[in-house]
């Protein structure tokens, strides 16, 4: 019981993912990716969305992906693109979750909050910090993977780092579009007052875990939907 609870941490059953590392084959890349995904996601709907339980979700998820393509019996020469779609799939959960935050604080915008008072501005740094934190997730995971791993980690790190990544971009498109809004507020008279505004910032971390809960489903429900042999419920 003690060696299953340390295996499943952060919402994240560590083992299973470890499994489908350590079972995939080379024509599974998708297959692989699309699971990152999704675990990513359910771990980080399970908490409030702070950069810390990112954190703690990103660095679980990339050393269960690590672990795994360690023992998968086509590495080294499947390595490199294990990892690489282990980096993808956290790389699409993460934008997901800027895309939350980036909802949420416009939900918050639109009725007056401003973007001054020290919730919103360290909401705008985590959001600013989301790719650095990516990229720490998959350092530390190389650097306590095995041997074999470091050449393959090395390129994955390497082609995203020069290429840039879905959550930078978000990060990045978020950051602008919040701006010129809370901007648009100020000029057009709008913002609400301190304590008004406070109040709502207060509950911004609940606020951003609904909003990427329902997306996250919204999501689902289209994959649903578009997969062969599929029927809608009436």
């Amino acid at each position: 019981m003690k060696a299953e609870h340390q295996m499943i941490q952060y919402g994240i059953d560590q083992q299973a993912l470890i499994s489908k590392f350590s079972e995939a084959s080379a024509k599974q890349g998708d297959a692989i990716r699309k699971a990152v995904t999704e675990t990513t996601l359910k771990a980080l709907q399970g908490r409030e969305l702070t950069l810390a339980n990112i954190k703690q979700v990103l660095n679980a998820v990339a050393k269960a992906a690590s672990t795994g393509a360690a023992s998968n019996p086509l590495a080294p020469a499947n390595a490199e693109t294990l990892l690489s779609n282990a980096a993808a799939g956290m790389d699409a959960a993460l934008a997901t979750a800027v895309q939350a935050n980036r909802k949420a604080l416009q939900q918050m915008i639109d009725q007056g909050a401003s973007l001054r008072e020290t919730q919103a501005k360290k909401a705008l740094a985590d959001i600013e910090k989301m790719e650095d934190t990516f990229f720490a997730a998959l350092n530390k995971a190389a650097a306590g993977s095995q041997a074999s791993l470091e050449g393959p980690w090395a390129e994955v790190l390497r082609g995203m780092q020069s290429k840039g990544t879905n959550t930078g971009a978000q990060a990045g498109a978020t950051l602008a579009h919040l701006l010129d809004a809370a901007k648009k507020n100020l000029r057009d008279g709008r913002e609400l007052g301190v304590r008004a505004s406070q109040a709502m910032l207060d509950s911004y971390s609940t606020l951003v875990s609904g909003v990427l809960i329902g997306m996250s489903d919204a999501l689902e429900r289209t994959a649903s939907a578009a997969a062969p042999g599929t029927t809608r419920k009436k």
